[in-house]
């Protein structure tokens, strides 16, 4: 049981991608690497730089692209103000496609076993996705975070994360790269997930 509990927290957490990695023939000759003129050559250009500012100019500028991405994310793709009320439901399980062992080889769980992590974790949370740049959007995160009957982690799809921390004086997040959205199905905004039964309901919410 408890190897189940421990599996079913990283899979609620993470999100698990696929390596992929390719091995490329060569292409053309091949001549051998002259390493040292090559290191020589980058000192030279990088003193060379540092005396004209050129080096501090691209660390500025390498700085304020930083901060920007930091402060203003780039939005989450395919997802726009939502038009009606909505509500569906999204299924957590899944089916392993391979055994599972410990740090010893021995199997964990056998390929083919189907768990649900909403058997072993409660989602003690609601989610609520939605655009800060959207002053109704906004507004009405403001207020459905002070009424909602259980905690709220307000999520932006789009806006000033750290802008908005700093006006409310609480943690917001960012769905960096749209991971969560993709994985409740998020396509419109704002939209709550919470706990219902073994499954996630998710809620559309029209303005």
């Amino acid at each position: 049981m408890r190897h189940i509990h421990m599996l079913a927290c990283c899979l609620l957490v993470l999100l698990v991608g696929q390596l992929m990695a390719e091995d490329l023939d060569v292409i053309g000759p091949t001549y051998p690497i002259q390493e040292r003129d090559l290191i020589e050559a980058m000192q030279t250009r990088f003193k060379n730089m540092e005396k004209s500012g050129e080096l501090a100019d691209l660390e500025e500028n390498y700085k304020k692209q930083v901060i920007s991405g930091i402060e203003r994310p780039q939005p989450v793709a395919g997802i726009s103000t939502s038009g009606t009320n909505k509500t569906f439901y999204v299924d957590l399980s899944f089916t392993l496609d391979r055994d599972v062992v410990d740090e010893h080889g021995r199997v964990m769980f056998k390929a083919g076993f189907k768990v649900n992590p909403l058997d072993y974790i409660g989602f003690g949370k609601i989610l609520v996705f939605f655009n800060s740049d959207n002053k109704r959007e906004k507004a009405f995160v403001e207020r459905y975070i002070k009424s909602a009957e259980m905690p709220v982690k307000p999520i932006l799809i789009a806006g000033a994360p750290l802008e908005l921390m700093r006006e409310w004086q609480r943690e917001v997040f960012f769905d960096q790269g749209g991971a969560l959205s993709k994985r409740f199905k998020i396509t419109h905004s704002p939209s709550t997930v919470r706990q219902e039964g073994k499954r996630l309901r998710i809620d559309e919410i029209r303005l």
